[in-house]
């Protein structure tokens, strides 16, 4: 039963390293977009975007977690329809639509897809954890997983695709997939990848033929964004060159730089102490949502804190990955510090979720 004693279990290191994460991202937006008029209202939005953030954490804290897994048919379906309706009529942006219009902001519901996949796989595992792990419980939790992706693909968003099928692997990996199965998985994935590439949109097989070849496309295509990203990182230095005073930034050499390369425009202007710290922060999130999957009350806990965690440490380490040229260009953002609304609700939804599991934490006294 949930009291007011419950609070002393709600973990502030995690929830203020948020804030510090948060605060520190409005800075880099500030200086990312100065002097562009097209974005001068990006800098208020996301402040009003933490704001409300910041108060979710505490409502999806308060609500007790289990209460998810009894409506998570009615979200899955939710989330089903949303996905359908962006493929539809949704806007386009960068060649994909992705957003549905909603007055002053953009919702990305596969962003929120995220969040609602990771409740209801956790509910489906914590459920069979006790039947036999074989073909037929795998493919019911790949189903589910297609449910969703297929449309996101159809958007089309590769990477989300990507994230929501890494959701997917690490959970049914946590739930006890049999090692007999992890050949079957890499071969499949390795054959399923070179299967697909001729699918991909024209500007998908661009970038990950400008990965492989980034002589061919030298100057205006996406080998462009990552040469800049690459100058900024290295003209950061030990220190940086100051805040505001990086010139890739302020000059607008560096592209998207308040989204897919903030990291460049951190390093830039903090050098690698200011990145280094930053990874810090986030790193801690990420190991205080794995302990708060060790203190769960029950397999449901502890899966939806392990598995946010994995999320977080996925889409920072590719994030940073693609701002090193260390893979193909992608749109995932840098957790807490790029712009985005809806991004940023995916991840104050997770801290929610795990402060949630946090407060009814079994007793380990």
């Amino acid at each position: 039963m949930f009291s007011r004693d419950n609070w002393r279990n709600f973990d502030f290191w995690m929830f203020g390293t948020v804030i510090i994460l948060s605060i520190f991202g409005i800075a880099m937006i500030r200086s990312a977009i100065a002097g562009n008029t097209e974005l001068a209202t990006y800098v208020n939005r996301q402040i009003v975007f933490i704001s409300l953030g910041l108060v979710i954490i505490f409502i999806t804290a308060i609500i007790d977690y289990h209460y998810w897994a009894q409506i998570a048919r009615v979200m899955y379906i939710a989330t089903f329809i949303l996905l359908m309706v962006v493929f539809l009529i949704g806007q386009a942006s960068f060649g994909a639509a992705r957003w549905i219009s909603a007055g002053i902001v953009n919702i990305q519901p596969s962003e929120i897809g995220k969040v609602v996949l990771i409740l209801v796989l956790s509910d489906y595992f914590a459920r069979t954890r006790d039947v036999k792990k074989g073909t037929r419980w795998i493919a019911a939790s790949f189903m589910i997983t297609v449910g969703l992706v297929i449309w996101i693909l159809l958007q089309p968003n590769l990477s989300t695709s990507i994230v929501m099928f890494v959701i997917w692997f690490s959970l049914i990996w946590l739930s006890g997939l049999p090692p007999k199965y992890i050949i079957f998985f890499i071969i499949g994935g390795l054959l399923l990848a070179v299967a697909a590439f001729p699918f991909l949109e024209p500007y998908q097989q661009q970038r990950i033929m400008t990965f492989i070849f980034p002589e061919q496309d030298a100057r205006y295509g996406n080998s462009y964004n990552i040469q800049q990203a690459l100058i900024s990182i290295g003209s950061g230095g030990l220190l940086g060159q100051g805040y505001g005073h990086g010139t890739q930034v302020q000059l607008r050499f560096l592209k998207v730089r308040h989204t897919d390369f903030i990291f460049s425009a951190m390093a830039e202007e903090f050098g690698f102490v200011g990145t280094m710290i930053v990874i810090v922060l986030l790193i801690f999130v990420i190991t205080r949502c794995i302990r708060a999957g060790n203190r769960a009350a029950d397999p449901f806990g502890a899966l939806i804190a392990y598995s946010f965690g994995i999320l977080m440490f996925f889409q920072t380490a590719v994030n940073i990955a693609v701002n090193l040229n260390l893979m193909p260009v992608t749109g995932l953002t840098l957790p807490f510090v790029s712009y985005g609304g809806s991004s940023l609700l995916s991840m104050v939804l997770g801290v929610g979720l795990v402060e949630s599991v946090l407060l009814r934490q079994k007793n380990t006294e």
